[in-house]
């Protein structure tokens, strides 16, 4: 199963970084190129621990619809975000914050799993690590910029 570890250090406090993170209004912002509509559950504000929201993004130039629930939260240094409903066969995907002197540690551990057997995994292979990656990284820019220019 592909696992995606990115580290984005911020200049910013660690409650912040956190509470931006789980930020449904944020989310939106950052995906605006897919399209992307909290479309039932938590659709706005900031999601909480046994919540979920359902997401309605295009990808690929095809429209698809994914339910994600926080099962675990740890304020302010720990939350998991796992697909309950939608394309993959798995997603899970922890965010872990660490204060490092003056600056925030966020740290994403996104593991995922394509649906269709040995199509699944030659999708994954070939293109769709280095694209969930680019998503998470334009997610994470999107956090450290309203994170550093509120502080």
């Amino acid at each position: 199963m592909p696992t995606i570890i990115l580290k984005t250090l911020i200049n910013a406090p660690i409650r912040r970084c956190f509470d931006l993170s789980r930020s449904i209004d944020l989310h939106l912002q950052s995906m605006q190129s897919s399209e992307e509509k909290a479309i039932a559950g938590k659709n706005s504000g900031l999601i909480d621990l046994d919540e979920s929201v359902t997401w309605k993004a295009m990808h690929f130039g095809i429209s698809f619809e994914m339910t994600n629930k926080i099962s675990a939260m740890e304020y302010p240094t720990f939350f998991i975000d796992e697909m309950i409903k939608g394309p993959f066969k798995k997603l899970h995907h922890q965010h872990q914050f660490k204060f490092i002197d003056t600056q925030t540690e966020m740290t994403d551990i996104f593991e995922f799993q394509a649906p269709f057997g040995l199509l699944g995994w030659l999708a994954e292979k070939i293109f769709l690590k280095n694209y969930m990656l680019k998503l998470i990284e334009k997610r994470n820019k999107v956090i450290k910029f309203q994170a550093e220019i509120t502080y």
